[in-house]
């Protein structure tokens, strides 16, 4: 993004890899329970250093990473040289500037701990839009709004500021402001939850 997000370390250093995996121990369970699929073409956007990159990469026909920090990408790209995976494209650039990024429209646009601290959240969801084919997908995994005093992993508080969180229903209108149509909202345990919009 144009300004550093907060993202859901709010500030602090990104986690480690042991952190991420006592988040998420089944990345692969997340992506399918939010529903990317075999044969897609997909972007993971705010990626970080990989950690959903690989599991999508593991799945989808083709994905395309997007960050600001060409430092993170660089984790993410040695992630998936180490698996062998050669389906991924690196990009380090501005999320608003998405579909200049990449031409093509995709099949499915990932997005998981991030959209909390987007400043001009129509404006992403306006350019998630126009990278989209018809009918194709915006899955956004946010942090429950709940106290983070609630959201331990390797007991410590993790996840964004309280009152940096948005409930589902503030995540729906946002998708809906920026074009997109509410598919669905689903589960992510333990913490989270993903809202599916599509493009129609």
């Amino acid at each position: 993004m144009s300004d550093k997000l907060p993202g859901f370390f709010d500030g602090t250093e990104m986690p480690t890899a042991g952190w991420w995996e006592a988040l998420w121990p089944d990345p692969a369970g997340v992506l399918a329970t939010v529903g990317v699929k075999p044969g897609m073409e997909v972007i993971d956007l705010c990626s970080g250093d990989g950690w959903f990159t690989l599991q999508i990469a593991k799945i989808a026909r083709h994905v395309i990473a997007v960050d600001i920090d060409p430092d993170l990408l660089q984790v993410a790209r040695y992630r998936l040289t180490e698996n062998g995976l050669t389906n991924c494209d690196f990009i380090s650039a501005n999320a608003y500037d998405l579909a200049r990024l990449w031409i093509d429209p995709v099949d499915f646009v990932f997005l998981a701990n991030a959209f909390h601290g987007v400043p001009d959240r129509e404006r992403l969801v306006g350019a998630v839009l126009n990278a989209l084919k018809p009918s194709g997908q915006f899955a956004v995994v946010n942090w429950h709004q709940c106290p983070r005093e609630q959201t331990t992993v390797l007991g410590e508080p993790r996840g964004p500021r309280t009152e940096l969180r948005m409930s589902p229903e503030q995540t729906i209108k946002a998708g809906e402001s920026g074009g997109l149509k509410f598919k669905e909202l689903v589960d992510v345990p333990p913490y989270h939850y993903g809202v599916v919009c599509e493009r129609v």
